[in-house]
Parts: structure tokens; C-alpha cells; sequence
């Protein structure tokens, strides 16, 4: 049986001449395709923009005429007479206080309507009233050029009353008390003081000023010594609360009095 068997032997001369041969074909092969791609490359025409690039002369383009605005449209314009209210006297409304008294007060209605509120209104010959809606015109005159004149008809009824005359003047408010100075004159009983027995021991002499208030039906409710010699105050106090004065009154009605009695001792 074993000498049926085939000995296999690598032959490594063929081998390697069969190598060789693959690679320089191989190497061929590229060698060939790389020059003839690069040839077709280099023997091309290559245009770019066709006829190749050529340089123009720019120009600027035509300035259009500039179109003229459109006219505007005309506006008829028509002159507004301004309608106010006329009034031949200035009545006051019943809202309103009245600038002065009347002369004489009548439950008769006045035939002059009142002043429009809300309206503009002027003087004139004729008691209009006009029936445009109040606007920003207010109260009070307007020029008389701008109403277009007073010839309107009068279309407000006569049924305006008379105002109610202003309430009298409240009275001046009358000071509770007054200042007189020195009041020995218009006292209607003054005492003398007596002489105290000290003060005359030691020679006091001099005036004492004694201060007062008398009230409204003429007696001294308060009496204060303000200067003189100690020893005589107190007989000064003494004779001025018995002082007696007469009520003072002014507008009408009796007030306090304050003033001075000067008491002189020797």
C-alpha cells in the first residue's frame, strides 16, 4: 500500500517565476491605464464660457422722468355760520346765584328767557334760542361778527321765572371782649382805697395800676395789681373789684372790657 503513495514536492523556482510574472502584468496594466488617462486629459479642449471671457464697458442705465403727483382734490369749502343765542337782558337761570338783587320782586314770569347753559350766547335785539346741540362753545359772550347777526325769531316760550332775591348779608361777628386802656373816666363808681398803716409807716407813696376786666353789665369780675409800691397793692385790688362801670356795647350788643384803673397814693 505504501508504495502506491504520490511524494508531493513544492518546486519554489516555479513558484516564484509565476509571482513575478502576476506582478509585472499587474504593474503593466496600471502603468498603461494611468497614461492614457493621463493623455485624454491633457490633449482636451477646455473652454470655460465658450468663447472664453471678454471684458465689456458698463454703462449706467436711462434715469426715468420723475412723474408728477397727482393733483390733489379740490374741497368746496363753504363758510359755517356759527349759530349762538342771542338775549336782549342777561336773565340768571335757576342753578345760577344771581349777580345782583332786583329792584323789585314779582311772581310775574320775565319775558326774557334765561341764560342758555352749555351755549354760547351774546347780547342783541332780538330773545333767540337756537336748536343746534351744545358743544364745546361753554357760557358766556361771544362776538357779536360771528353769529351772522340777530335777526332770528324768537322760538323759546316766555315762561322764565324771576330769580328769588339773594339772602341778606349775615351780621359781623362781634369780639367777646375789648381793650380800653386806662378806664378811671367812665366808671360810674370808683372807691378810694385806704391808706394802709404800713405804708404809711414806712412813707410808701406813688401810683399802682391795677388791671381789669369789666363785664357786660358793667361790675369787674377779675382785678390784678401790674406795678406800684408792694405795700399798696393790695388796698389798689381791693377798691377796684368795688368799681362800678357802664355796660359797654358795640354794634348793639354789650361786650367785655378790659382796661387800667390808676390809683394814686400820697
Amino acid at each position: 500500500m505504501l508504495d502506491q503513495l504520490v511524494e508531493s514536492k513544492v518546486d519554489t523556482q516555479v513558484n516564484r517565476w509565476r509571482t513575478g510574472l502576476l506582478l509585472g502584468t499587474l504593474i503593466l496594466v496600471f502603468t498603461s491605464f494611468v497614461s492614457g488617462l493621463g493623455y485624454s486629459l491633457f490633449n482636451s479642449d477646455l473652454f470655460v464660457g465658450g468663447e472664453g471671457l471678454e471684458l465689456s464697458m458698463l454703462v449706467a442705465p436711462v434715469p426715468l422722468p420723475e412723474e408728477a403727483p397727482p393733483p390733489e382734490p379740490e374741497v368746496e369749502r363753504t363758510e359755517q355760520k356759527i349759530d349762538v343765542d342771542t338775549r336782549t337782558e342777561l336773565i340768571a337761570r335757576m342753578d345760577m346765584t344771581p349777580p345782583k338783587a332786583p329792584d323789585k320782586v314779582s311772581n310775574v314770569a320775565a319775558k326774557v328767557p334765561p341764560i342758555p347753559k352749555d351755549r354760547a350766547f351774546t347780547l342783541g335785539k332780538d330773545n333767540y334760542t337756537s336748536d343746534r346741540s351744545s358743544g364745546d362753545a361753554g357760557t358766556g359772550f361771544v362776538d357779536p361778527s360771528l353769529a351772522g347777526g340777530n335777526d332770528a325769531p324768537d322760538s323759546v316760550p316766555q315762561n322764565a321765572a324771576a330769580p328769588p332775591p339773594p339772602p341778606p348779608p349775615p351780621p359781623p361777628a362781634v369780639p367777646k371782649r375789648i381793650s380800653k386802656g386806662v378806664v378811671n373816666g367812665s366808671a360810674v363808681s370808683l372807691p378810694k382805697p385806704a391808706y394802709p398803716a404800713a405804708a404809711r409807716a414806712v412813707n410808701a407813696k406813688g401810683s399802682v395800676n391795677v388791671a381789669i376786666v369789666i363785664s357786660k353789665d358793667g361790675s369787674v369780675i377779675s382785678a390784678s395789681a401790674v406795678s406800684g409800691h408792694p405795700l399798696l397793692r393790695s388796698a389798689a385790688v381791693s377798691a377796684a373789684r368795688r368799681a362800678r362801670f357802664r355796660p359797654t356795647l358795640l354794634s348793639g350788643q354789650p361786650v367785655e372790657v378790659s382796661g387800667v384803673i390808676v390809683y394814686n397814693f400820697q
